[in-house]
């Protein structure tokens, strides 16, 4: 199977799967329930599901076994976005090509859609098969942990904190390995722990996604200021407008590529425990550092 069609295929049992756990929009009230899927059912490439399927076949697991955890985590980075998308947050129109759920629901919709889909993440990650290491507790505190003030909300904390202020590199660092290096970070080992993953192996995937959640998030920043927004599926050069600080405006454009490249070479580096089984997450790395070419 090619990397295009093994994307493909695993975004598709992801959502197969979404669909499945979440509540009918009809089903009352149906006003919470057709939000939250118009969130979630918006597009997406699916990154995080796929990363997690992908770690738990890499560490000998089913995909099958995965798709709560990856479920989960696709629910809670969705919840993410339709509160970062509000206009308290970062105030944006556009969303994977179309309008935001607050533009489409209102404010006060989107805040308890938001709030739904986190709730529903747990739920779901509840029902992952328990492994001889890892039982319910163990994912529910992963998750957890990730999607606290420590990491994914303390994050948007400091990207708030930071807005127009002159940022080192440093603080850019510290904002992105709490917001998009932790939820892939956790993505792969929730993955990992489904199929009882040695805890050398889920080591080796922890750095895995810490490199490759910067890197993601460098190549992110660059997509921003060299690409439109029909091609983004959100507003383009959105950061710069209200002087917030990304990779480019702190090191510039040439430095920023290359410190993609060399963090998706470290990235892919921390693979060696997996061996050959660790090639499909290298494909998928060199596959995210391609976008931005």
């Amino acid at each position: 199977m090619t990397l295009k069609e093994y994307l493909a295929d695993r975004a598709a049992l992801a959502d197969a799967a979404m669909d499945a756990y979440l509540p009918p929009a009809i089903e009352r009230p149906g006003t919470i329930h057709e939000a939250m899927r118009y969130a979630v059912f918006a597009g997406g490439k699916r990154l995080r599901p796929v990363l997690c399927i992908a770690a738990a076949e890499a560490c000998g697991g089913e995909a099958a076994d995965a798709l709560a955890p990856a479920c989960a985590v696709e629910l809670m980075h969705t919840y993410s976005l339709v509160h970062d998308d509000l206009p308290a947050m970062d105030d944006d129109d556009l969303r994977r090509g179309r309008p935001t759920c607050h533009k489409v629901y209102g404010e006060g919709m989107a805040v308890l859609c938001g709030d739904a889909l986190l709730t529903e993440a747990f739920l779901v990650l509840s029902q992952a098969p328990v492994t001889k290491r890892y039982g319910t507790r163990d994912y529910v505190f992963e998750l957890a942990e990730t999607g606290g003030s420590r990491k994914l909300i303390g994050g948007q904390v400091m990207d708030l904190v930071g807005e127009g202020k002159p940022l080192a590199k440093k603080d850019l660092i510290r904002i992105h390995e709490a917001k998009t290096a932790a939820l892939l970070t956790s993505s792969l080992r929730l993955g990992a722990m489904t199929a009882d993953a040695t805890p050398k192996k889920l080591e080796a995937l922890t750095a895995f996604g810490y490199h490759l959640g910067l890197a993601f998030q460098v190549i992110d920043d660059i997509l921003d200021v060299t690409q439109s927004t029909e091609m983004l599926g959100k507003t383009a050069g959105k950061d710069e407008a209200v002087h917030k600080a990304t990779y480019p405006s702190v090191i510039g454009l040439g430095k920023s590529r290359k410190e993609a490249a060399k963090l998706t070479k470290a990235a892919m580096d921390s693979l060696q425990p997996l061996g050959r089984k660790g090639a499909r997450l290298q494909q998928i790395a060199a596959y995210l550092l391609e976008r931005e070419y």
